[in-house]
């Protein structure tokens, strides 16, 4: 069953861009599903897909999962000290070697370095071991129609319905309580979209198929802009002062500029220009870790959105690829849980927009600090110190 047609790319289109009435929320649930129906019906969902979401209904336990995602308020170093186990290391290099013939065609048809696939493979669910429990179909439908972000998770449904009307997957199909599918976690939208046969049985199968995953993996990478056979993250040395001013993920420059602010490898030696740009990510502040972040690494936010959890990834990628552990050095004392609250409390107060005052460091946060220690000429790391927050 190939997915590739002309009629599946229009249905995707009509599906991924309805109008604004089509992404109402909330209500009365059973008069919620009927309207749900109504769009998947108008896209060609026939009544295999009809009748399961007949039966879908609001879990609980995603919500809960919704609300409580805790984990991304630890810092980068413990984050990734947890996440990058020896473990992943030696299951990711066996698995390199293992399917290296699929891994060099994903490089060769789609540009993405076997390693960055095999970390995302490792981080999601080590490797297919541990793919989720959710049904798929409700998770969709509860976080649909909780209207917290209802945008990210309404254009999933006829994808969806679309995958099990067609019986790419059943209609009991389990998976992350975020509505992913198989062992890197894709949702409907990709699989229906990105999805490549990968061992040429003329099914897309991302839960049972290794070369599906890794083929689809890269397709889906590869969409999102990562430039071909471009690195994505270099750790490097940064010095005792420099401009921090022109640090942070987006400022990129050429690495020549980076040297002469005496920037260099982790060993020392002097950076090597290599003609692409970069931008100086400090995850912990000026003297945490440092890591040159090119294009590519902005890929890995479009994968995932926490800062910390596409850093880990990349350097994940990074070690797999070769790369030593990095260098924690001995960064600035943060901030707990309620004192971070406390400061994006204050933020919020000064006409920053951080989102939700969650106590978690996201990107909107880092750049309300950036721009109250430019103000009060602190260093500009991003990263909040009880000394900032005392200032402010």
């Amino acid at each position: 069953m190939r997915m590739r047609s002309k009629a599946l790319a229009a249905l995707i289109l009509f599906a991924t861009a309805l109008p604004a009435a089509a992404q109402e929320c909330g209500g009365d649930f059973e008069v919620w599903k009927q309207g749900v129906a109504t769009e998947a019906k108008a896209a060609g969902v026939g009544t295999h897909g009809l009748d399961a979401l007949e039966s879908a209904g609001i879990d609980d336990k995603v919500l809960a999962r919704d609300r409580a995602q805790g984990v991304f308020s630890q810092t980068f170093i413990q984050f990734s000290n947890r996440m990058i186990s020896a473990y992943r290391l030696k299951q990711g290099d066996a698995n390199l070697k293992k399917y290296a013939d699929v891994f060099a065609r994903a490089d060769q048809q789609f540009g993405v370095q076997a390693p960055v696939i095999a970390a995302f493979w490792a981080l999601e669910t080590d490797f297919g071991a541990v793919q989720g429990d959710f049904h798929t179909l409700s998770a969709l439908v509860t976080l649909a129609h909780d209207c917290r972000r209802p945008e990210l998770f309404r254009p999933q449904l006829v994808p969806l319905l679309t995958l099990i009307d067609r019986g790419v997957v059943p209609a009991d199909v389990t998976g992350a309580w975020a509505g992913e599918i198989g062992q890197t976690q894709i949702l409907p939208s990709d699989y229906l979209t990105r999805g490549v046969d990968g061992d040429g049985d003329g099914i897309v199968d991302l839960r049972g198929s290794v070369p599906d995953v890794i083929m689809t993996t890269a397709n889906k990478i590869l969409s999102r802009g990562w430039k071909r056979d471009q690195p994505w993250i270099e750790e490097v040395r940064v010095p005792d002062d420099m401009p921090w001013d022109q640090t942070g993920r987006t400022n990129k420059l050429p690495l020549s500029q980076w040297a002469q602010w005496g920037v260099t490898n982790p060993n020392g030696t002097p950076l090597i220009d290599n003609g692409l740009k970069a931008g100086l990510a400090l995850p912990m502040g000026r003297k945490g870790p440092a890591f040159l972040a090119y294009d590519n690494f902005d890929v890995y936010l479009e994968w995932n959105q926490s800062f910390t959890y596409a850093l880990t990834a990349a350097n994940l990628a990074a070690r797999l690829a070769g790369a030593k552990q990095f260098d924690p050095r001995t960064p600035e004392s943060g901030l707990s849980g309620d004192q971070m609250k406390a400061l994006q409390t204050k933020l919020e107060a000064r006409g920053y927009d951080v989102g939700t005052v969650d106590g978690i460091l996201g990107t909107n946060t880092r750049e309300a600090i950036r721009k109250e220690q430019m103000r009060l000429g602190l260093p500009v790391d991003g990263w909040p110190t009880p000394d900032l927050l005392a200032r402010l």
